[in-house]
């Protein structure tokens, strides 16, 4: 970067931060790094305000179909030239952010994670008109994305939906696209930190132990 870069006050986002001016610390190893020791799931553990949630930006502009190469111009990742073409741009990717998902009680915290849920399902909108799913699993999309008819206009799903919801989505953008489904989850602990707080800690944890579980 140049001397006229500014600093990323505030700034968590990877595609604005190389963007729109603002100094970058290149990260980017991380990637070469994950995938050498690639799991089924992995977890990144850092303390607060070590940029985790910036990383996790990183990955799903690396990864997701239609991203744009260039964001990775001149950084560490961008050396790894056989990784870059087997993988960037190569995958569908969900991406959630778990932090505003609280409630005084159970009820308005289970209403905000179907918020994060059908606001990140409305980003594949698509997928009503994919000839490559069937009437029926444009359906399972649809009951992703359906608004309560209520004042509240919020996302109306029903527990089995909740439930299956990241398994769901990621099933049918697999078909897709033909291509395994990356879901990166940032956040994940914060609704059981509130959940604890005030007296509903059980009924999350066994409602994100089943969308997480059956999550693929």
């Amino acid at each position: 970067m140049t001397g006229n870069a500014r600093l990323p006050m505030g700034i968590e986002d990877f595609e604005e931060m190389r963007t729109q001016g603002y100094y970058y610390v290149d990260k980017t190893g991380l990637i070469r790094d994950l995938l050498d020791h690639l799991g089924k799931v992995n977890l990144l553990t850092r303390p607060r305000r070590f940029g985790k949630t910036l990383n996790i930006s990183m990955l799903r502009c690396f990864f997701e179909v239609g991203s744009d190469s260039g964001l990775f111009d001149g950084l560490e990742i961008s050396k790894e030239k056989e990784l870059c073409r087997q993988y960037m741009g190569r995958f569908p990717v969900i991406s959630i952010s778990l932090k505003d998902v609280e409630g005084d009680d159970f009820a308005a915290a289970r209403s905000m994670l179907c918020s994060v849920i059908g606001s990140e399902a409305l980003r594949f909108q698509f997928l009503t008109g994919s000839g490559r799913l069937t009437e029926n699993e444009k359906e399972m999309y649809r009951q992703l994305t359906v608004i309560d008819g209520g004042s509240d206009g919020v996302f109306a799903m029903s527990e089995a939906v909740l439930t299956a919801s990241l398994k769901t989505l990621s099933m049918l953008l697999h078909k897709h696209y033909d291509s395994r489904t990356i879901i990166l989850i940032d956040e994940y602990d914060v609704p059981l930190a509130k959940a604890n707080e005030k007296g509903y800690y059980e009924q999350m944890v066994t409602l994100l132990r089943k969308m997480f579980g059956s999550a693929q």
